[in-house]
């Protein structure tokens, strides 16, 4: 089972919580026990495990910001987002989940974040579902 998520951002970095949308999505499949992945097929976003606090967050996209600044970079030369395209390498396009009695396995603190690093711009977020 393959699920999409639509998802407008409206700033350069940002990150958007998306779990419970995904957990909606694992509790509709009717899946008691596998995994999720979830996935955005886009080169300059990713999906990040990460606690939903303010002051978390701002540290992420502050780090973001930072671990780029003042490179002169290649690909700036074609469209100036080689920043956008090395975040979502490293932060990575994907995140597997294990689902056990029918939910979600997170930690405490867990949530799972679309991380936007080329807004605004329109994301796909596809979730699928592999029974186990």
């Amino acid at each position: 089972m393959v699920k999409e998520l639509q998802v407008s951002t409206n700033k350069r970095y940002q990150l958007v919580d998306l779990t419970e949308q995904v957990e909606g999505i694992v509790s509709q499949s009717g899946i008691d026990s596998g995994i999720a992945i979830v996935f955005v097929p886009h080169s300059t976003a990713g999906i990040l495990l990460t606690e939903n606090e303010q002051g978390l967050i701002q540290d992420w996209l502050n780090l973001f910001k930072k671990i780029t600044s003042g490179i002169n970079f290649a690909h700036n030369k074609i469209d100036d987002n080689a920043d956008s395209h090395l975040l979502s390498g490293l932060v990575g396009q994907g995140k597997t989940l294990v689902i056990e009695d029918g939910r979600l396995i997170r930690g405490t603190w867990q949530q799972i974040f679309l991380a936007e690093f080329d807004g605004p711009r329109q994301r796909r977020i596809l979730i699928k579902i592999i029974k186990g």
